[in-house]
């Protein structure tokens, strides 16, 4: 299906969640519960964040690039919730491979573990490279999954002593639904998101989603709760004021953020309620805190050999990375 075509098929609906649509209020009790939310100095992230210790979380992590950012975000959440020694600031630079394993070999300290949720992420029109891949591929979709990969130990662990299902969740995005993918149809999808030549970064934030999407579907068909012992699910929280966009300045954007964003705390709600989700939630797609179906193109017809192909390639590639890692998933 062409763009125009895609759009034409999203948008109505998209426009009446936007408009009429509010996710609840979180309300379930998280007391003497730990939550990792990363990319939380700010926007979404600093707003699930101020949610978990509202909830009574026993402690909250902030993993952000920049630890200054990070406290400010903490003392100003300890200040609206009155709840202080919850919060502790990490620093995570999903830019940097090395930098997501001593993170996740730090996350083995803690004396458990019940959510991550992965909301780290970037958007950008530029093409550049990081650790050898673009960087809104090596951001959104392999650090992702490798800090996902490098944690679940500490989850798996958790849930054996603690007797609970630990949730393992990516802040994925509806706009998954607005690209064709037309890199899926190449001998290796990751090279030709590797083609500066051939790169078409105005759909690439898009592709980046549609990538996790299937890499976690693939992962959940392949790993089921019982077996992992951990609920990987991906949520959508809605078009929301962010700093996300923040390169995206001209007039049309700044009118259309104005009328149709979500305030980041209503979006924030969303992934507090899929970082809670339970096992019925195990690879699914969670948009305004209920399970729905993603794209056509993931659901309908080849979108099983595609998933499979994305997921062999971004495995084959976290295993260059850290080799061996893919074996904690059939722990």
């Amino acid at each position: 299906m062409s763009i125009p075509g895609l759009l034409f098929s999203v948008l109505p609906s998209f426009f009446y969640r936007q408009f009429f649509v509010t996710p609840p209020t979180p309300t379930k009790d998280c007391t003497g519960q730990t939550y990792i939310v990363t990319g939380a100095n700010t926007g979404l992230g600093k707003e699930a964040a101020r949610h978990y210790v509202r909830l009574n979380a026993e402690k909250v992590i902030i993993a952000c690039r920049s630890i200054e950012k990070g406290e400010a975000a903490a003392r100003d959440i300890e200040q609206s919730t009155g709840r202080k020694g919850v919060v502790e600031v990490w620093q995570l630079d999903l830019s940097s491979y090395e930098n997501v394993k001593q993170f996740a070999e730090r996350a083995k300290g803690l004396r458990r573990l019940d959510s991550i949720v992965e909301n780290a992420g970037i958007s950008t029109s530029s093409f550049k490279t990081m650790e050898g891949n673009e960087s809104t591929v090596t951001v959104n979709v392999i650090s992702t999954f490798l800090l996902a990969l490098l944690i679940l130990p500490k989850l798996q662990e958790s849930a054996q002593r603690f007797n609970i299902t630990p949730t393992l969740c990516i802040v994925s995005s509806e706009v998954h639904f607005f690209t064709s993918f037309p890199e899926r149809k190449a001998p290796s999808v990751l090279d030709q998101l590797n083609d500066e030549k051939q790169a078409r970064m105005t759909d690439r934030y898009n592709v980046s989603k549609m990538l996790e999407v299937l890499a976690c579907r693939q992962i959940a068909a392949e790993h089921p709760v019982k077996q992992l012992k951990v609920t990987l699910n991906f949520v959508n929280p809605g078009f929301c004021h962010s700093e996300l966009m923040r390169e995206m300045t001209n007039l049309p954007i700044r009118v259309m953020k104005k009328i149709l964003c979500r305030t980041t705390e209503v979006g924030s709600r969303t992934l507090v309620h899929a970082g809670y989700g339970g096992p019925e939630t195990h690879g699914k797609y969670m948009s305004d805190c209920k399970i729905t179906t993603c794209a056509t193109l993931v659901e309908g017809k080849g979108g099983l050999e595609m998933q499979k192909k994305v997921w062999q390639e971004l495995a084959a590639k976290l295993n260059q990375i850290e080799p061996g890692i893919t074996k904690t998933l059939d722990a």
